[in-house]
């Protein structure tokens, strides 16, 4: 355990398992989590909330096994804080506004930003309604967004001293003497990148013609548990929509965001689409890639592209990526250890074929260029390659991936 506090803005999804995290991990020797709020009617309603989860169990069982007893103490309504497995947690129920919140009186120099309303890196610290540098002013030195950034000024840049990052694809990229805020991705770019980059590092970039992807996502807290009437000005009348009873068709912003980590993927045309279903968490991802092959005699076939995604899941030495052989289904994955994507091994598909390309077509292309190939048309052969990859999108990949570059961000500090 090092010295360092942790502090924490929500409590959300996200934000309790990643208290879950570090209270097993013993990676800080206090955490700090910012509500904003009064909850329930004492500090016991918020050790309640911590300690119990319908998706996971209790916290002390997640910790130490079905034998174990309850792990939360200590609780001193006065200082709003309490002790979880030996870690002194502190709740802070009073500001909303990230530039009031007290972190450093507190001690806390790197801040997880999991409320999912502070994600524009490009908004000054006292922007009305609070943003993500208020952390910064108030003396935070490292913020960890847990979400993808949304600037709302389209026209304006990235700042210098923000970057996106997935663990085991760009890690390289954070500069600690450069970079103070931190996007972590969301949860589906950090599946997809580990999905994509073992094809992309073996085949290279430019035999990839066309790529595209569904996530299969479980519900999140955004969603309605009955239908209600939208808000004004809502455009997607379908997020109104109970999430019990429908399959909802919806967006992600996984293809923009992989742009960040994964930069060549600009290059490639990709599409990314995303289907919600009524399950608490477990999702999967569909990518589907044509790829330029070499014969079609000879093409690529499923157990190739398997043995690439062994071979990748072996030289990966954090277990970010995990190939299966299993038969699995998506009850199977939650709460799995480690992985960012674990591949469906059974259900690789490949198939190939021969496209005929009409020269004439392409730019630049003159008569004397067809006369001195002698042809216009060309064959090529094409494999339309289908992988699937499973991922728990709450506790056992992204929370896990996000506490990861939490302790790697703090390990980096002065």
């Amino acid at each position: 355990m090092n010295n360092r506090a942790l502090g924490i803005n929500g409590m959300g999804r996200i934000a309790k398992l990643s208290i879950w995290q570090h209270i097993g991990r013993k990676s800080f020797s206090e955490i700090v989590v910012n509500i904003g709020r009064a909850v329930g009617t004492s500090l016991e309603d918020v050790a309640c909330f911590i300690e119990k989860d319908s998706t996971y169990g209790t916290l002390h069982n997640y910790i130490h096994g079905y034998r174990a007893g309850r792990v939360i103490d200590n609780l001193d309504e006065k200082t709003g804080s309490m002790s979880i497995d030996g870690v002194r947690v502190t709740i802070l129920r009073e500001v909303r506004d990230p530039r009031h919140i007290p972190w450093k009186s507190h001690g806390v120099d790197v801040v997880v930003e999991s409320t999912g309303q502070f994600t524009d890196p490009t908004l000054p610290p006292d922007a009305p309604g609070g943003a993500v540098r208020g952390h910064l002013a108030a003396g935070a030195r490292k913020v960890i967004v847990s979400a993808p950034f949304k600037i709302k000024d389209k026209a304006a840049p990235m700042p210098e001293d923000a970057v996106t990052t997935v663990l085991g694809i760009n890690d390289s990229d954070f500069d600690p003497a450069k970079h103070r805020i931190v996007s972590n991705a969301s949860c589906t770019t950090n599946c997809l990148a580990h999905m994509l980059k073992p094809l992309l590092d073996y085949f290279g970039f430019e035999r990839i013609l066309t790529a595209s992807m569904a996530t299969v996502h479980a519900v999140t807290g955004s969603q309605l548990v009955l239908d209600r009437a939208p808000k004004a000005g809502a455009v997607d009348l379908r997020r109104n929509r109970s999430v019990f009873n429908n399959i909802i068709l919806t967006t992600t912003g996984a293809a923009k965001t992989l742009a960040l980590v994964i930069p060549e993927m600009k290059k490639i045309g990709f599409i990314a689409e995303s289907v919600r279903i009524p399950t608490s968490t477990g999702s999967l991802i569909i990518l589907v890639i044509d790829i330029q092959d070499d014969s079609v005699s000879a093409p690529i076939n499923r157990n190739q592209i398997n043995q690439i995604y062994k071979d990748a899941a072996e030289r990966d030495k954090k277990g970010y990526l995990q190939f299966s052989d299993d038969q699995n289904v998506s009850s199977d994955i939650i709460g799995y250890p480690l992985a960012a994507t674990i591949i469906e091994g059974q259900e690789t598909h490949t198939r190939t074929a021969t496209i005929s390309f009409d020269l004439t077509r392409l730019k630049g292309y003159s008569q004397e260029v067809g006369e001195r190939l002698g042809q216009s048309i060309v064959d090529i052969p094409v494999t339309k390659i289908v992988v699937y990859g499973w991922y728990d999108n709450e506790m056992g990949g992204y929370a896990h991936m996000l506490a990861d570059r939490t302790a790697t961000v703090a390990s980096m500090l002065d």
